[in-house]
């Protein structure tokens, strides 16, 4: 059997999957509940100082919907806890007590003063939590008072934070990054630079979800008036695993342990992002959609991924597609694949004629003997697998590889697959440049 157990800066949990910082994480009996469907973690709602938040009364969240109101994308205007903090604190000292087990870590957001830090600071020690996570992140309310993305933006205000948070205590500490930013790599190189132990990624990215036509307001309207929101869910899952991609394979923060965040709904999204580098991920949307017991599927799905593939810990895995992420410039443009239809599987609708006829390379025919008929015209097929995208039936259409030394039919020439060598292959413009230089 799979061992899940992880240990992620030495915070230890049974298994990878944590509740990341947000609604679900907000108070004691959210979290209980939790911990009992099995979450191997939580990070605990965003505390601040005293006086306590206040968040609107109104809609706060909005949302993307696919086929049968599937959930796609979610946006919210929620700020931190609006929890007393001595209350939050209390709560989180009985929680761990109880569940001394469990990964238990206090996300922060207090202004960029020092002092502020430090007082925090304390009281969060005396609460045994097992580390701290410096919300860097959140885009909308926080940041106009000067916190949450407005300093995950600045890198020399990460470092300046994270170092205050390392001097000032001994616990774990976790930076937390926007994705609101050009280049991801900066504020984690930052973060490195203070001495952040990990960085965890990405927060909610800045969003207008959408615009009600009848009172022209941006939604969700608060009294007919809307603001710019946190995005998440499952569209944004491809641009976080970029982003913690890019880390992982940067010289300056390669080896800089990544808590994964984004659109994490199922065992093999968590999978992704850790063979990407994540040791741990971090899950909202999903537990917002389906509530906690969806984890008990997260359990079961990696362990079983991991005994087909003989992992017998995620230590096993974790980072091992990092080294095949690849620059565009490096990828063998003598590698030849084209797109192949299964007639037993294909359910005639032509999705993929007329998606290649109106906007690709006129590679499949909707004839054949003057009958209706769906095939690939190899002499016309570029591999740019567009087909599969749009085909309704999985499998139906897959891409295959021709073999080396056979003849494209496309460009006549003889099909080359020298992985080994492309680095320094004739035919690999980057070759050339660096030959020349």
């Amino acid at each position: 059997m799979a061992d899940l157990r992880t240990n992620f800066i030495g915070i230890k949990s049974p298994n990878p999957f944590w509740l990341a910082s947000a609604p679900p994480t907000d108070k004691e009996y959210n979290v209980v509940r939790a911990f009992k469907a099995g979450w191997g973690g939580v990070v605990w709602k965003t505390l601040g100082e005293d006086p306590a938040i206040v968040n609107v009364n109104g809609p706060r969240y909005g949302a993307i919907h696919g086929k049968d109101r599937q959930l796609i994308g979610l946006n919210n205007i929620e700020l931190i806890t609006d929890r007393p903090l001595e209350v939050n604190l209390q709560e989180i000292k009985q929680v761990k007590r109880d569940w001394p087990d469990r990964a238990l870590v206090v996300s922060l957001m207090v202004p960029c003063e020092e002092q502020n830090w430090i007082n925090i600071l304390k009281r969060v020690e005396d609460t045994g939590a097992d580390g701290v996570e410096l919300n860097f992140g959140c885009p909308h309310g926080m940041s106009e008072r000067g916190m949450g993305s407005a300093v995950g933006q600045v890198p020399e205000y990460i470092e300046m934070v994270t170092r205050w948070v390392k001097q000032h205590s001994r616990m774990p500490c976790i930076v937390k990054l926007t994705p609101n930013i050009t280049d991801v790599r900066k504020p984690a190189q930052a973060a490195k630079a203070g001495g952040a132990d990990a960085v965890s990624l990405i927060n909610t990215i800045n969003s207008i979800m959408g615009v009600d036509l009848d009172i022209m307001s941006p939604s969700p309207s608060v009294d007919g008036k809307g603001a710019h929101g946190g995005y998440c869910g499952p569209a944004v899952k491809p641009i976080a695993l970029n982003m913690v991609a890019e880390i992982a394979r940067d010289p300056v923060t390669h080896g800089l342990p990544i808590s994964g965040i984004g659109g994490v709904t199922n065992w093999r999204d968590a999978a992704e992002f850790m063979a990407l580098g994540a040791g741990s991920v971090q899950v909202c949307t999903a537990a917002m959609t389906y509530g906690f017991k969806v984890v008990e599927d997260m359990i079961e799905g990696l362990s079983d991924w991991m005994d087909s593939k003989g992992h017998t810990s995620v230590d096993q895995f974790i980072g091992s597609a990092v080294p095949n992420v690849s620059d565009w410039q490096y990828l063998n443009l003598n590698y030849i694949a084209k797109a192949k239809i299964d007639q037993d599987l294909c359910i005639q609708c032509g999705r993929c004629h007329i998606a290649c006829e109106d906007t690709s390379h006129q590679a499949i025919t909707n004839m054949v003997d003057g009958a209706r008929r769906f095939e690939v015209i190899d002499e016309e097929c570029v591999g740019c697998n567009l087909c599969v995208s749009v085909c309704p039936v999985e499998d139906c259409i897959t891409m295959e590889p021709m073999a080396a030394g056979s003849i494209d039919p496309r460009t006549k020439k003889v099909v080359d697959k020298d992985y080994a060598n492309w680095t320094t292959h004739p035919n690999n413009p980057m070759a050339v440049k660096d030959a020349a230089e």
